[in-house]
Parts: C-alpha cells; structure tokens; sequence
C-alpha cells in the first residue's frame, strides 16, 4: 500500500459522494485480502444513479490519469464493481448491499476517515 493508493480511494469516495450517493464507506482491508488494499462501498437508489455514480468515479479518476482494470455488473443487477487494481469500488442498491453486508464480511478491515 502507498499513499499514493489511499488517495486514489479517497478520491473515488469523493466522486461518490459528489453525486449523492448514500452510506459511502471506505475500508481498509491491506494484509486482509489477497486481492486489493482497499474497498470503497457505497449505496445508490435507482439504476440510473448506480450507473452515475460509476460514471462519475471514472470520470473523475480518469481525469487524474487513473483507470479503471475491469468495472463488472449493471445498474438493473443492482451491484456494479470497478477494479482499480489496489482499490475496489463497490456500488450497490440497498437490497443488494443488505444482502451481501461487505462490511460485516470485512469486519476486520479498518475504517478509513
């Protein structure tokens, strides 16, 4: 992990919240998961925001030269995930992020202010 990850996070947490997503989190799980340093979470309420809100985090890390590995699921499926490699956005409606309770299976991770 840099700081220069923790940034990067931090401004997708920002993008988020920029465009009114809800319950945004960020989670530090290095040394937890194999596969990222960090996890940003956040909830929207309609596909059509899902689909802003992913927008927008693109957008505005793309504008700082970073870009996304691989974003995967729909608005309609009511989860969409972009990888950017040291960090994960996870962007959910509620139904769905009440059934997954990615907090409650990191509880471990640290939570990042």
């Amino acid at each position: 992990m840099t700081i220069d990850t923790l940034t990067q996070a931090r401004q997708a947490r920002e993008a988020l919240l920029a465009k009114k997503a809800e319950q945004v989190t960020l989670l530090d799980v290095t040394g937890l998961s194999p596969v990222t340093d960090f996890y940003v979470i956040a909830t929207g309420n309609s596909a059509p925001h899902l689909k802003a809100l992913a927008n927008e985090v693109e957008k505005a890390l793309g504008d700082e030269g970073i870009k996304c590995f691989r974003r995967a699921g729909t608005p309609d499926s009511g989860w969409i995930v972009a990888d950017y490699l040291d960090f994960v956005v996870h962007i959910f409606t509620q139904d769905q992020r009440d059934h997954y309770q990615l907090e409650r299976l990191w509880n471990d991770a640290k939570l990042v202010e």
